[in-house]
């Protein structure tokens, strides 16, 4: 039989080519979003390589909506062996310039979406006696970025949630991997812009407008060389399917190099040169 893997987040960018690919890999895919109806790409992507998705609505925001998939997966398919939480939502906004309700909004999707997705999963993989869980962060969840403040911090909380997890369940005989972009080329980072553009102006906005620009400007350049959502995707699956596989996976030389510098750096001096270099 078929290992069995429940996805989130799957209509578009990474997640559409992670599930697409794990289905190459051989594994039986259970591709979630909020919303099936927008599934097309998905699907369409799945058919031009021949593989079959079982395509399930799954709102990491909505503790009833991942209980009914969860069981649903588990009372068609009899078992869960891999979750990747991949669905998020990104934000740019300085502290001064995200309200509450924003934070809050990012901290659910990005946070406790992955907490509540990992907490329905988990117990089924706990009596299984084995499982994988690879949890798609973000180098923002290593290294904080200008403008992204409550992004990154949604982000670090995931890694020390998976961190913590992890010697814990690789006692039960579940391997526990998290996986590090840097920038990705998909729609992810249009959607961000978009948000950008939709923020109401506050007393504050006056004093990040040059810094923001030249932020922005920098990161467009970076982009213009980013890996695609299937670069990414790949390195899940290599997480998904190692023997043996690590707690960390980072996609890139880029983040290799930077990753790399801040654990050399106990000081966290360079970074902080480095990060505030874009903006101006």
């Amino acid at each position: 039989m078929k290992a069995v893997a429940l996805v989130t987040g799957t209509s578009s960018g990474i997640g559409l080519f992670t599930a697409v690919q794990l289905a190459q890999a051989g594994l039986a895919v259970v591709a979630t979003m909020r919303n099936p109806a927008k599934a097309a790409a998905l699907k369409a992507e799945a058919a031009a390589v021949g593989v079959e998705l079982d395509v399930r609505a799954l709102d990491v925001q909505d503790a009833a909506s991942i209980a009914a998939c969860v069981n649903g997966v588990l009372g068609d398919y009899g078992r869960i062996d891999l979750l990747v939480n991949n669905a998020g939502s990104g934000f740019l906004g300085t502290m001064e310039e995200t309200t509450f309700e924003q934070l809050t909004q990012v901290m659910d999707v990005n946070f406790y979406g992955v907490w509540r997705v990992t907490e329905a999963v988990f117990p089924h993989m706990r009596r299984a006696g084995s499982g994988r869980i690879v949890t798609h962060t973000s180098i923002g969840g290593l290294i904080g970025q200008p403008f992204t403040d409550a992004y990154c911090a949604a982000k670090f909380a995931v890694e020390g949630f998976m961190e913590s997890l992890a010697p814990v369940a690789s006692r039960l005989g579940i391997h526990v991997s998290i996986v590090e972009p840097g920038p990705v080329a998909t729609e992810f980072v249009a959607t961000v812009r978009e948000k950008l553009g939709q923020n109401q102006p506050t007393e504050a906005s006056a004093a990040y407008t040059t810094m923001r620009d030249s932020y922005l400007a920098a990161s467009t350049q970076v982009f213009a060389t980013a890996q695609t959502g299937a670069d990414v995707a790949r390195v899940i699956v290599e997480a998904a399917t190692a023997e043996q596989p690590h707690l960390r996976y980072v996609t890139s030389d880029l983040v290799r190099g930077i990753a790399g510098r801040k654990y050399v750096d106990l000081t966290g001096d360079s970074i902080i040169a480095m990060t505030g270099s874009r903006l101006g």
